[in-house]
């Protein structure tokens, strides 16, 4: 498996594994609105590779394109906004590589916290962030197409 920092080129596999990993994660969406959502939040709009702060990272493995995170880091803490690993794939070490590379990268800046924003309802994503050592320490929300959805936030101080 390669871990390498994302290209343009990246961004429709980016894309094709978010939806497949939503629609298999997330059955408190409509299919619709996972589709809406992921239209909307991974493309190279969103996830401007060049912008200060911004770490995309992708794992690929045989030539394709299994998992990818990105992250901004601003001062001293680090957001963890997507971590996403192809259903098919998970439980393989991929989101553990990916994270590590993360945390090298987002080491060597200044920041000294790693935050991870993910649905409070997302059992798998809480499991793989705690047993990373990450504990939950605040609660927020997001707006998905006019519904409101509780989110965890999980803290790491580096």
């Amino acid at each position: 498996m390669n871990v390498r920092s994302a290209t343009p080129d990246d961004f429709e596999a980016i894309t094709a594994v978010a939806r497949e990993t939503w629609h298999d994660t997330y059955d408190e969406l409509e299919p619709e609105t996972i589709d809406q959502t992921v239209d909307n939040w991974y493309t190279d709009d969103s996830m401007p590779l060049e912008a200060p702060g911004t770490v995309v990272l992708v794992a690929e493995r045989d030539g394709e394109l299994v998992g990818f995170t990105h992250a901004v880091v601003q001062g001293e803490t680090a957001d963890i906004l997507r971590m996403y690993v192809h259903p098919e794939q998970q439980g393989e070490g991929i989101g553990s590589a990916l994270h590590e590379r993360l945390i090298a990268e987002i080491v060597s800046t200044d920041a000294e916290q790693v935050r991870s924003i993910d649905f409070a309802f997302n059992d798998a994503s809480r499991a793989f962030y705690e047993g990373l050592g990450f504990e939950q320490t605040d609660e927020g929300d997001v707006e998905i197409d006019g519904e409101y959805y509780s989110e965890a936030i999980y803290t790491l101080d580096l």
